[in-house]
């Protein structure tokens, strides 16, 4: 079966626990909904969400604690390293689970040893002569530590070990640095000029009077200049990084075809001569006698039903970058240089103008300025050797505004999040999950809009087992005016379970950044319900270009109180007004 592996606020949290309890209405006795028995976390706390009738005292460890009127809980249970029992009474009855406590932090050393897996590079590196080839380990502090790279013997200089939390760690607003007491970084560089293998690097380190010495698990080589190799993007879409693993950020995607040196290796990434990394997986590599590089001179504009389509003629599938802000959209060739004299761009009904600038020899910029602030998506692809960037024009705007039908000519892609027994998504108190109601809302706000005369497609009817590419993969081929991923939210295990409530929205690209915060403000006001926030996040589903993504966290689904309210039938039905109102609003008012 699949199963969502995304990150979201959600799936956090919930990820395992007791028999499911599907209908929230049903008097139940003691339950506890989350965590499981056994349950291993790195937090120093946990909550337990659960519930039991709501006569009577539930009592944690001997604790009375609070409760909603439905008898439902979520209270805090502080937790210490190791095996943690936590026991729960409500008049004869007694649920006992253990949860575990494991460590969240690098590996520490033990006596005069280095950390372990601590000895960077972890595998085999590449780099091109000349370049910083840097080394680091986790020791003692107040030791010596070297490192010898062939005949090079490179001294380490030590710093303060200090870890940065997960990027989780802002839901709870606890991203703050840990420094790390006991241990300490050692950092150095060095270059080596001549192309080869060098092979495993050799650290030591010398403290108390006693010395070790141990290898790096990766080689070190140095690429040779007269060796050059090419990656070709094979992938429908290359993920480009700042950095050689998924920790680091994504960058403008590359389209297939997408054709740069290869300047770097780290495992199985590859650097790309304009900076980005990408997985080998995504790529063909060849051997050339040089890098691609292209020419540039005439730039077309032409309009195609709904979007205009600008090409830039190029001899070489090269690099690209966008940067969307109010009223330009830049895109950026690398690897590029201009001979350009004539651009043609007729009259549009999206572009106003277009300059463009060569910061340096091989990067130029494209500003397209628009007629209107905010921006209905856009796609880049590669047909032949022709880069194609498309520009989607406004939803039409003819609908008198005193039409009942207002949406008309509006298309709305509804995704409810998760769906299937292998993808629950968050679970309240009773077990109850998220995908029964995500499913509810959505049919109820795909009704609405369809009264306003919206065209609305859904991920999902029922419980189907979606794994986030297809729902991806559907928005790109609808091409909806805007798609909303609606979801119920929870918190990483040391969040404030009973104490935070509210309404989360997600966004990604720029042009989905208005939307998110206009319904967010529209649903808070409207409904009168708390706030969570706005957040810019790494989502599948706000990453689509073609349209404004937006992911709608509606209310903490391990909230006692709140879960009252996110399965109340009549509330659902205001929701989905509200946000079929407050969509209306805001397409009618950016048309």
């Amino acid at each position: 079966m699949k199963s969502n592996v995304w990150w979201n606020v959600a799936s956090v949290a919930i990820a395992s626990g007791s028999v499911m309890i599907t209908d929230p209405a049903i008097a139940q006795s003691l339950f506890i909904a989350y965590p499981a028995d056994q349950y291993e976390t790195t937090y120093d706390r946990i909550f337990l969400i659960g519930t039991a009738s709501p006569d009577g005292e539930v009592k944690v460890n001997g604790e009375t604690i609070e409760r909603s009127p439905d008898g439902h809980f979520a209270p805090t249970v502080p937790l210490q390293m190791g095996r943690n029992q936590i026991t729960l009474t409500h008049g004869n009855e007694q649920l006992t689970l253990t949860v575990n406590r494991i460590s969240a932090t690098s590996p520490t050393p033990v006596g005069v040893s280095f950390a372990a897996d601590s000895l960077s590079p972890a595998v085999n590196i590449a780099r091109q002569p000349g370049e910083l080839i840097c080394f680091s380990a986790i020791a003692p502090p107040s030791g010596e530590v070297s490192v010898q790279l062939g005949n090079q013997t490179l001294p380490l200089t030590e710093q303060p070990l200090v870890e940065l939390p997960p990027n989780s760690a802002v839901l709870t607003f606890q991203n703050q640095p840990i420094p790390i007491p006991g241990a300490a970084s050692y950092q150095g560089c060095a270059t080596a000029t001549e192309a080869g293998s060098f092979g495993q690097p050799e650290f030591q380190l010398t403290l108390n009077g006693q010395t070790v010495s141990q290898a790096a698990p990766g080689t070190v080589s140095v690429l040779s200049p007269a060796q050059i190799e090419i990656a070709e993007v094979t992938a429908e879409s290359g993920t480009a990084r700042t950095g050689p693993s998924t920790d680091y950020s994504r960058l403008t995607p590359l389209p297939q075809g997408t054709q740069a040196m290869i300047t770097g290796r780290e495992g199985e990434w590859l650097r790309l001569d304009y900076g980005a990394w990408i997985r080998d997986s995504e790529v063909q590599i060849r051997s050339s006698a040089v890098p691609p590089r292209s020419l540039i001179r005439s730039v077309q504009a032409r309009q195609v039903e709904g979007w205009t389509e600008i090409v830039f003629p190029l001899q070489v599938p090269v690099p690209v970058t966008v940067d969307q802000g109010s009223n330009t959209f830049t895109l950026t060739l690398h690897n590029a240089t201009a001979q350009t004299d004539t651009i043609l761009l007729s009259d549009d009904p999206l572009i106003e103008r277009l300059d463009w600038t060569q910061p340096d020899p091989d990067r130029i910029q494209y500003v397209f300025h628009l007629k209107t602030e905010q921006q209905w998506g856009y796609k880049l692809d590669y047909r032949g050797t022709s880069l194609v960037l498309s520009l989607r024009h406004p939803p039409a705007s003819d609908v008198p505004e005193a039409s009942d039908r207002p949406l008309s000519g509006v298309s709305v892609l509804l995704d409810p999040g998760h769906g299937s027994n292998a993808d629950l998504g968050a679970r309240g108190p009773t077990g109850y999950p998220e995908k029964d109601v995500t499913l509810i809302v959505s049919k109820l706000l795909q009704n609405e809009l369809t009264r306003r005369g919206a065209t609305v497609y859904m991920t999902r009817e029922g419980d189907e087992d979606l794994y986030p590419q297809d729902r991806v993969d559907m928005i790109n081929e609808v091409e909806p005016t805007v798609s909303l991923s609606l979801h119920y939210n929870a918190l990483p295990d040391n969040g404030d379970a009973i104490h935070t409530t509210g309404i989360g929205t997600f966004w990604y690209n720029t042009q989905a950044h208005d939307l998110a915060m206009f319904l967010h403000n529209y649903l808070v006001g409207t409904l009168d319900r708390p706030s969570y926030g706005v957040f810019w996040n790494n989502l599948a589903l706000t990453r689509p270009t073609v349209a404004p993504a937006v992911l709608l966290e509606l209310g903490f689904m391990i909230n006692p109180y709140e879960f009252e309210w996110i399965t109340n039938p009549a509330e659902q039905q205001k929701l989905a007004i509200a946000l079929a109102d407050g969509l209306t609003d805001w397409i009618q008012k950016r048309e």
